[in-house]
């Protein structure tokens, strides 16, 4: 049971070896019972001048006590000064050496020196990441071989409602945005290609250079930015909402594997959708150009599809093909570990989410830059 902080003034003796008063604490001087006792303590010592304490009969002390307490005395702790038990006399000797540390202040940095500051955390920050992405990618990597097992040994543990649940919200939901988006990327290389080519009298070759841009860059890099604005920001916050609500936590206490259940499941049914979306976007980028060339330079569709199957070919579109999966493996990792970083509050998961569209579009664009590199080499 609780006993009220107080104090009393007692006269000391002769039989205790002096003429001073002595001030005697009593109770509990703990922070549910101080009251006003600390007040009415520091008031009784000013007008007393330097009195001795005793603190003997004090039944519990704890840090606010022992603040209070210090306060009273005017912050001048002298340990010889109080009688009280020696786990009281160390409390209040780390509670005073506390009090008096004195606070260190640290000019912020200006100037040049302010931009080295920021260079350097940047470094050291993008050394963060890439650990975390070596070490995200090297967790999927277990969870595929994992789920390769399972796909011949016990297929039933692959959770085949949430792919292909997944595949439908990421991919087929995706397919009337892709192919407007394609349509209109197809007419407008096709409109750029007859008014330039138009001044050789070349505009007959526009059929090539529509059919090359599509079948080759477009199709894949409309689809992958798409995919990147939408499905890994979807990715990102769902990931997000349930690492803020702790729901990952408790999975990995039941012992459920966050990235067989969630991870694995968002980059099979992006890496299964993609192509589909990549050929919708292929022939609808197609039905774009002929229809500029059609209405503006007069040539049928039947010339159109002609001059794609003999001067074109499916070079073209199987290499424009072979981007789809390395394009979902990014957009999906990216989207995923984003969202496995967001920490406890709204503005971290606003931050992951953003981060997780710009570097997947960074990471679409480098990585297409890299196969048109590799393609040249290869003379495809």
């Amino acid at each position: 049971m609780e006993t009220q902080a107080d104090f009393s003034v007692r006269e000391v003796g002769a039989k205790d070896g002096g003429e001073r008063p002595t001030v005697a604490l009593s109770g509990d001087w703990t922070a549910p019972s101080l009251g006003d006792a600390p007040a009415r303590l520091a008031q009784t010592l000013r007008s007393r001048g330097a009195t001795p304490i005793d603190m003997r009969r004090v039944r519990r002390l704890d840090t606010a006590g022992a603040y209070a307490l210090i306060r009273a005395v005017g912050g001048q702790f002298d340990p010889k000064a109080i009688r009280a038990r020696p786990e009281s006399v160390r409390l209040l000797e780390l509670v005073g050496a506390a009090v008096h540390v004195k606070p260190v202040t640290q000019r912020a940095p200006r100037g040049f020196h302010e931009m080295t500051v920021r260079l350097g955390k940047g470094v050291v920050n993008i050394g963060y990441e890439w650990i975390d992405t070596l070490a995200f990618l090297g967790h999927l990597l277990v969870a595929i071989a994992r789920a390769a097992v399972y796909l011949v040994t016990n297929p039933k543990r692959i959770r085949w409602a949430a792919i292909f649940s997944l595949a439908e919200r990421a991919g087929l939901d995706a397919i009337p945005i892709v192919a407007v988006t394609s349509f209109f990327i197809g007419a407008v290389v096709g409109l750029l290609g007859a008014n330039m080519l138009s001044q050789f009298g070349a505009q007959v070759f526009a059929v090539e250079l529509i059919g090359i841009a599509v079948l080759r860059e477009f199709n894949i890099i409309i689809t992958a930015v798409l995919l990147a604005g939408r499905s890994a920001s979807a990715f990102a916050a769902e990931l997000g909402a349930m690492k803020m609500n702790q729901e990952i936590d408790a999975m990995q206490v039941m012992g459920v594997d966050p990235f067989e259940a969630l991870v694995l499941p968002r980059f099979i049914a992006l890496l299964a959708i993609i192509p589909l979306l990549t050929f919708v976007a292929t022939l609808a980028g197609l039905f774009g150009g002929l229809v500029v060339v059609w209405t503006a330079l007069d040539l049928g569709p039947t010339f159109f599809l002609q001059r794609i199957v003999d001067n074109v070919g499916a070079v073209h579109f199987w290499v424009g093909m072979s981007k789809a999966p390395v394009m979902a493996a990014v957009i999906a990792g990216i989207g995923c570990r984003q969202g496995l970083e967001v920490g406890g509050d709204v503005e971290s998961l606003g931050r992951r989410v953003t981060a997780a569209v710009v570097h997947a579009i960074f990471a679409i664009i480098m990585i297409d830059a890299a196969f048109a590199l590799l393609f040249m080499k290869l003379n495809l």
